[in-house]
């Protein structure tokens, strides 16, 4: 009985305090990000964003843990920390992939998608303990999405504007019918 209590409390390298701040703050900046996504009403929003926000970090936190285990002492493994960092981008790139659509000559997607592999690199920031660089990295992506959107609908070259436009010349095409 006692080594499966010891099982649970298996010492790690980290405190927890970091560890749950680093999750924290990744699950933080990944509501930042999603949020932007989802009041634009696109398909990944809040939960997606924080979902892989949150993974990427974990993914990022039991990197270092492995890289400082005692259970590979004596062995021959050969550590690799960056193969953690190409895990999370072809995983989330295949993610991201999912989102972009091509329908009618038209393609639809590609910022979400690409929001949600930064979102994967902010998360793996956010777990090697580089908060600076998650946090000013999330600064840069909801100026990106956020303030160059508000830009480009002034200057009447949003993509969303001009699919909204369409829709409406659809909708009165339909209604014309009626």
């Amino acid at each position: 009985m006692g080594a499966l209590v010891e099982e649970f409390v298996h010492p790690t390298f980290l405190s927890f305090s970091v560890i749950a701040a680093r999750l924290l703050f990744a699950a933080l900046l990944g509501a930042l990000i999603g949020f932007e996504r989802e009041w634009r009403a696109r398909p990944a929003g809040l939960r997606t964003h924080i979902l892989i926000c949150v993974a990427a970090a974990t993914v990022g936190i039991l990197t270092v843990e492995i890289s400082h285990s005692t259970a590979f002492v004596g062995r021959e493994v050969q550590l690799d920390p960056l193969r953690a960092v190409e895990a999370v981008t072809a995983g989330v790139a295949f993610l991201a992939a999912g989102s972009i659509l091509f329908d009618r000559g038209k393609v639809q997607g590609l910022t979400t998608g690409a929001g949600m592999w930064l979102a994967g690199a902010v998360g793996l920031s956010s777990g090697f303990g580089l908060w600076q660089i998650a946090g000013f990295g999330t600064f840069l992506i909801l100026v990106v999405m956020g303030l160059l959107h508000s830009f480009e609908v002034k200057l009447g070259i949003a993509a969303d504007k001009q699919g909204d436009g369409e829709k409406r010349d659809r909708k009165d095409d339909l209604d014309g019918r009626c």
